[in-house]
């Protein structure tokens, strides 16, 4: 697992495939936090959703890149309603 002190504001969450899968809105625990502007539609509308950071194969650059491809990385999101 990488260094989760290198994961920051803003950055890419992408696939093993290079896949855009979200943008970290911040690091809790032990999983990222993806902004809500990635949560979807529908029933996932207004919900933040979690990639655990087990799941982090590196950070290049802006980007943190998944060990996983990013219809599998989908698969693992948790999420969580936030009234705010």
């Amino acid at each position: 697992m990488t260094d989760a002190s290198l994961i920051r504001e803003h950055m890419e969450v992408i696939g093993a495939d290079g896949v855009h899968v979200g943008t970290v809105d911040k690091v809790e625990g032990q999983r990222i936090k993806l902004t809500k502007r990635d949560s979807g539609e529908g029933a996932h509308r207004g919900h933040h959703h979690f990639i655990p950071l087990s799941l982090v194969a590196e950070v290049e650059g802006q980007k943190v890149r998944l060990s996983a491809n990013s219809d599998v990385a989908v698969t693992f999101e948790e999420e969580q309603s936030d009234p705010t």
